[in-house]
């Protein structure tokens, strides 16, 4: 990472600054001007992130770094760059994952540490700089972090999976029928749908539906079966499992309004009766600076 000098920052804009400054949403603004609990963090997460934002571009200046600023939505090349920053929290980082190519570094500041947890975050507000000449000094440990491949019917819909998919009814309140195959084993199920992730992934809603918690470096692909109905001759054999390297986990649809979801609602595929779903180890894993992040940073 010594000789860094073009560096992309891709950054979040805040609740406040789409909602109120951008599209001058009126219940948001009178929501905010008296104090509702809902809204109560919007001032201050946005004052939180533009500072942020300031701080990076100091940095850049200070340190003759040649930084291009680019909010996420914007579309644009990251090929030509020595490393990404990403600013905003764990979001903006798996937007960015799905648009950068293997071997080329990223560092996570989070804008807003009193309100985003930062899971991948290797630096934080208020210490933007010292993370920035840590990464450009390689003094920060790089993380070769597994991404997921998924395919739909032998098409390559995204290689660059880092977090999680979600496969499920397109209403929450359906059931998700499918034909589960694993490890030699075909089984049909009916559920609230599957998470279906890398080892990155484990600690979110994997967790929480009951997967475990994987090792960073894993190479595993892991499901947990969400909800899964309790069929009268017993429990499903495949509730739960890892996916070895080599292998993959195969759905086939068995409702006609199916969906995936990719590393969050934003990126969703519409799944028809009898479509095959395919997960499996990509061969483009995502190279993250200071993961886990440092008590320090």
């Amino acid at each position: 990472m010594k000789g860094t000098r073009r560096v992309l920052f891709i950054y979040k804009k805040s609740a406040y600054q789409i909602h109120v400054r951008e599209r001058k949403n009126g219940r948001v603004r009178e929501l905010i001007d008296r104090a509702d609990p809902a809204v109560q963090n919007v001032l201050s997460a946005d004052a939180d992130h533009v500072e942020t934002l300031e701080e990076a571009r100091e940095a850049v200046k200070a340190m003759g770094v040649k930084g291009v600023f680019r909010y996420r939505s914007d579309e644009g090349l990251v090929e030509g760059f020595d490393l990404i920053v990403t600013i905003g929290g764990d979001g903006t980082l798996l937007w960015a994952s799905h648009r950068v190519p293997p071997g080329v570094a990223v560092l996570a500041i989070n804008s807003a540490p009193l309100h985003s947890v930062g899971h991948f975050c290797g630096g934080r507000k208020g210490r933007v700089r010292q993370a920035l000449e840590a990464a450009i000094e390689g003094r920060l440990k790089a993380s070769r972090l597994t991404r997921m491949q998924v395919e739909l019917d032998g098409e390559v819909l995204n290689r660059r999976v880092l977090n999680d998919a979600l496969y499920c009814h397109k209403s929450p309140a359906a059931t998700t029928r499918y034909i589960l195959s694993h490890e030699g084993v075909e089984e049909p199920q009916k559920s609230s749908g599957l998470w279906i992730g890398p080892a990155a992934g484990s600690t979110a809603a994997m967790r929480s539906a009951g997967g475990k918690i994987l090792p960073p470096a894993s190479r595993k692909i892991q499901y947990v079966v969400r909800e899964p109905y309790h069929p009268p001759e017993g429990s499903y054999r495949r509730r739960r499992g890892l996916v070895k390297e080599g292998d993959a986990l195969v759905l086939r649809s068995q409702i006609r309004e199916g969906r995936l979801y990719l590393d969050g609602p934003r990126i969703v595929h519409e799944v028809d009766l009898g479509q095959v779903l395919r997960f499996s180890r990509s061969d483009e894993p995502l190279t993250l600076l200071a993961f886990p992040r440092a008590s320090d940073r």
